[in-house]
């Protein structure tokens, strides 16, 4: 149980998941890009959200030599572990959309 309060203390908050879910689809990405890839985040926020997934190694930030500097954010190859159950919770929350849409009300139980 450690494990998962330790993963989720990490992750559940509400924006590392969908700055991880942009870098995904999108790969590596500038500031500003990210910014327009995740609706409704500050730049305050998605600073201090970066911050802290450059800490935990699950991104890097390259800075280039241009002017003006440009700056990405990439992930790195200890994401990729969490890319499984990034698709797993799209998928289920894909399937518990169209469950409360369509109006049902109870679940089977599993087999």
């Amino acid at each position: 149980m450690r494990a998962i309060a330790d993963a989720l203390e990490f992750l559940g908050g509400k924006w590392k998941m969908p700055i991880l879910g942009a870098l995904f689809m999108g790969g590596k990405q500038r500031f500003r890009e990210l910014e327009r890839s995740v609706p409704g985040i500050t730049p305050k926020m998605l600073s201090k959200e970066l911050q802290d997934l450059e800490m935990n190694r699950l991104i890097v930030r390259r800075v280039l030599n241009t002017k003006p500097v440009t700056v990405e954010y990439e992930l790195t190859a200890h994401a990729e572990s969490i890319k499984p159950m990034l698709d797993a919770l799209s998928d289920w929350g894909l399937k518990h959309r169209r469950f409360i849409m369509n109006g049902e009300h109870s679940v089977s139980a599993p087999k």
